[in-house]
């Protein structure tokens, strides 16, 4: 009995064991089935967490993008305004500006139209006070005066006057050009006229010693050697009858012509006006002419002109070559060539100075 016993204690216990081995291998089997389920549900939770952090992220950075856009957009819309209000600011100044530079613009014209209105009729009167072609011509059987104002109004000029059958020729050039040298021109022929005609002085050289007296009397009573109004000029005496020429010349020389020879008539150095050093009495030089002679007066502006290949002055030289060249011709002839080589040479050159060339011919 005790070893039946055993043998059935031996197969509950078996069975018992087997039974319990099963239970836990289910409960085996199901933990580890439950944890597979739950580590999947929580990768799952991962996957959708990370998802949902990139997708916040996301959000994050369009939100970022979204307000930088915008802040973005208020500046660019600020600063086109700025400019904006800027530009109308500035637009606004310019018309008025304008306004104001049209403004001033119309009254220089007007005062420029009544400047420019007086200078020309000013040229009239200086023009009316020069001697006419007319007078010339009444006088003197062949010349030609070559005259070229550097403005409207000239500094250089010409007067002439027939008294007791002499024939006077004065060919000057006074200080500065345009209106002051015009001033001064007006001035210098009503000495002319007074010192020959009303004070009866007929000689060359004591018509420029009474001038140069009047001119400092006139403009530099006071002696200031700093005013220095005056004139370079030569004062020629034509007798026809006794062919005789008397010449008295202040600074510009006097030329002759005779068979193809240029003879030099030279001047004192010294204006008619106001001189640094003691005034001395202006010389008085005869000369004997001839027949074909042909002589030349003028001023410095035709030699002082800039021109040519090299910009240089033309010079008295090729001034005295170019009369050489020319003599025998007609006096119109001579007046052409000379204003045609002028304008030559300083073609693309402003004129510097007035220019003022006289001619006669002795028959």
């Amino acid at each position: 009995k005790a070893y039946q016993y055993y043998v059935l204690y031996k197969q509950y216990r078996d069975s018992v064991l087997n039974d319990e081995g099963i239970e836990k291998r289910k409960e085996l089997e199901m933990n580890f089935t439950f944890e597979k389920e739950r580590e999947k549900q929580q990768l799952e939770e991962d996957k959708k967490e990370v998802i949902r952090a990139e997708e916040k992220k996301r959000s994050l950075i369009y939100i970022i993008i979204s307000i930088c856009g915008i802040v973005v957009s208020v500046f660019i819309a600020l600063t086109i305004y700025r400019s904006f209000k800027r530009s109308q600011k500035a637009h606004a100044i310019i018309s008025k500006q304008k306004t104001e530079i049209e403004k001033q613009k119309h009254f220089v014209e007007e005062k420029n139209k009544e400047v420019m209105d007086s200078i020309h009729y000013a040229k009239r009167i200086q023009r009316a006070l020069l001697t006419s072609e007319n007078y010339f011509k009444k006088h003197l059987s062949d010349f030609f005066i070559l005259y070229k104002p550097k403005d409207i109004v000239s500094g250089d000029f010409y007067w002439a006057l027939s008294l007791n059958n002499k024939f006077y020729l004065a060919t000057a050039d006074c200080t500065g050009h345009g209106v002051p040298g015009a001033f001064m021109s007006l001035l210098n022929i009503s000495f002319l006229n007074e010192v020959i005609i009303e004070k009866k002085i007929t000689r060359p050289d004591l018509i420029l010693d009474e001038i140069r007296n009047d001119i400092i009397k006139a403009l530099n009573p006071e002696g200031n050697e700093a005013a220095k109004d005056g004139m370079d000029c030569s004062l020629c005496c034509f007798d026809f009858e006794k062919m005789d020429l008397q010449i008295a010349a202040a600074n510009n020389p006097v030329w002759v012509i005779r068979n193809n020879t240029l003879l030099e008539i030279k001047p004192d150095k010294m204006p008619v006006g106001m001189y640094a050093d003691d005034p001395k009495p202006f010389s008085l030089q005869i000369f004997k002419l001839e027949k074909g002679d042909t002589v030349y007066t003028f001023t410095d502006g035709y030699a002082d002109q800039f021109g040519g290949p090299k910009g240089k002055k033309f010079k008295y030289k090729q001034l005295e070559n170019k009369l050489l060249e020319i003599n025998q011709k007609m006096m119109f002839e001579q007046k052409e060539i000379l204003a045609h080589t002028f304008d030559v040479w300083k073609e693309g050159l402003e004129q510097i100075d007035d220019v003022l060339l006289i001619a006669i011919k002795v028959f």
